[in-house]
Formats: C-alpha cells, structure tokens, sequence
C-alpha cells in the first residue's frame, strides 16, 4: 500500500498481516493502497503519528535479517522517541562496532517503524538509509525534530 505522508509517499508491504518493508518513494507512485484490516491499523498508526501523537507503533512486523540485524533492530526499538543513541553507544551495548551496527541499520526493511533514525554519529546526524545528504538526511532531520530532537546544520 501507499501511504501519503508529512515526508513524502511511503510504500508499505505485508506478509499476511505483518508489515515486512517500509520504503520512501522518490517520486511517489500512484499505485492505490490495499484495503484490508492490518493496512487500516498501520494507516491509523501512521497517520496519529505525523500529526503529532509521538508513541510506539504496535502493528506487527516481520524482520527478515541476520540474526545480527534482528539485534540491533531490536535494539533500535528500544530506543524511546525524543531520544537518539550514537553508532558507538549501540556497539557497546551489542559487542560490536560502530561500522557493523550502521550497516544493520542500513539495511533496516521498516525504517521508521524500527526507528533508525534515532542513530546519529558521535559528531552529528549522521547517515540514514544508507545516505549521508540529500532527500534521506532531510528525512532524518524531520523525524528527529517531529520528534522533538534537533540538530544544527552540518
């Protein structure tokens, strides 16, 4: 399904009634959203949260990823909104690395949902979706401030 949002279309795929992919579309697509009970919980969901109503999303998902990625997705969720956790600080907590903890995050099939952009670098924003500028960054900077966290143009 697509789903209009405060920061550009959103495709959404589901596996039965779990959401297994998020991706933000460059430039919108026309294809129509599916209506089916799970598709109409996500788009409520979503919906309460572009317009301001900032709390965890409760409709299933599904990850598929390495049981690395799993973690560190996992991790991410923990993460509350209004709060941002640094490359570094994930890696700690994961017994990992910084690089191996953005390449999870790289590869996040739900961003938003899993909030990935949550994880900034120890000098600034950071990268999202695999981008360090660009469409991505100011998609980044919008959820952060959305939810209530900002930082200074880099």
């Amino acid at each position: 399904m697509i789903f209009d949002s405060p920061i550009g279309a959103l495709a959404i795929y589901f596996n039965d009634s779990a959401v297994c992919e998020l991706n933000f579309l460059h430039p919108p697509d026309d294809e129509q959203p599916e209506e089916t009970p799970a598709a109409a919980r996500v788009t409520a969901q979503l919906q309460a949260y572009f317009s301001s109503s900032v709390r965890p999303f409760s409709f299933p998902v599904l990850l598929r990823g390495t049981d690395f990625q799993r973690r560190v997705w996992h991790a991410l969720q923990q993460i509350p909104a209004g709060e941002v956790r640094t490359y570094g600080q994930l890696a700690e907590q994961l017994h990992s690395s910084a690089r191996a903890v953005g390449n999870a995050c790289r590869q996040n099939p739900v961003p938003l949902v899993v909030p990935c952009h949550r994880v900034v670098s120890a000098r600034g924003i950071g990268g999202f979706a695999g981008r360090t500028e660009g469409a991505e960054i100011r998609i980044k900077r919008w959820l952060l401030k959305h939810e209530g966290v900002t930082f200074p143009h880099e």
